[in-house]
């Protein structure tokens, strides 16, 4: 899970720094008090006529083909990737966060994950996933659940907690959502169900608010980011599929780009989570983003 992975590089051209400067006044990457409905995000998707998605809707949106209606034959990253959507969806809505430190502070990745709100969430995914996390006694790391869920564990005890069919799932909800449609392709030794991009408009945006999100609307504290929108962009990282977001890109910005994400990805989970005055979510988040890095 090497934090540097998926990066490509194209030919050096000059910086835009100056193009899109440092600004830490962006409405994106407002300071977001614990309070917010994004800690019980329930209804996230209640109060607009805009169809929005799920972390996990949007990365898998990210890395399929318009047309082919799949992702990658290639892309062996997703699917883990998926897995830390899910776990960071609960933590924004509220529903798990990382043990207490107690008299000895210990790293991230020691921390174990452990229900704060067992209440359903409406999302059959995350429900699942919920349930297990509430059943396992003692509780895991949430690095132990992304491999549990997906069914990357050599402890055959632990092969339950997979979740199947995640993409397959994730894919008909777009399908619901009126973002993709359905067929059916002969790949001459098999059939597949694909899933054609339906509603451009939307992708469209989704691209256009992650390339925002490092040009337009960039500033230099991570902490003042907007807590869904940094995790985007740290696990279309790690599900190698933030290159599909950045490649429409003219050179000059896609460098800064790419410096900007290579700046994320240089930082320290351990000390970014200890900066934080009301830690909850944000420690999952960088939990999660830890075990990719490793």
């Amino acid at each position: 899970m090497s934090s540097e992975s998926g990066l490509k590089q194209r030919k050096p051209v000059s910086s835009m720094e100056s193009r899109y400067g440092d600004s830490n006044n962006s409405d994106a990457f407002q300071n977001q008090s614990e309070s917010d409905k994004e800690e019980n995000n329930d209804d996230f998707d209640a109060d607009s006529k805009e169809t929005r998605l799920t972390l996990m809707e949007e990365i898998l949106l990210l890395g399929l083909k318009d047309r082919e209606g799949y992702t990658s034959f290639w892309n062996d990253c997703i699917s883990s990737g998926l897995r830390g959507c899910i776990l960071i969806e609960l933590a924004l809505r509220g529903r798990v966060e990382l043990e207490r430190q107690g008299m000895r502070k210990r790293s991230l990745s020691n921390r174990r994950l452990i229900i704060k709100s067992d209440t359903p969430t409406g999302d059959v995914l995350l429900d699942e996933a919920l349930k297990h996390i509430k059943e396992t006694d003692p509780p895991e790391t949430p690095e132990a659940w992304i491999e549990y869920l997906s069914g990357e564990t050599w402890n055959p005890l632990k092969l339950r907690y997979q979740l199947r069919n995640v993409r397959e799932r994730l894919a008909k909800s777009l399908v619901e959502k009126g973002v993709c449609s359905t067929e059916k392709k002969n790949f001459f030794l098999f059939d597949m169900t694909t899933h054609p991009l339906n509603d451009s408009h939307l992708k469209q945006k989704l691209i256009k608010k992650v390339q925002d999100s490092v040009l337009l609307r960039w500033c230099n504290d991570v902490n003042r980011m907007d807590k869904r929108l940094m995790s985007l962009l740290y696990l279309a990282h790690s599900s190698d599929v933030l290159e599909n977001a950045f490649s429409p890109l003219k050179d000059e910005d896609y460098e800064v780009a790419m410096k900007r994400v290579r700046d994320l990805l240089s930082l320290d989970p351990d000390i970014e989570s200890a900066k934080c005055t009301s830690p909850s979510s944000i420690e999952v988040i960088w939990a999660v983003v830890s075990a990719f890095n490793k």
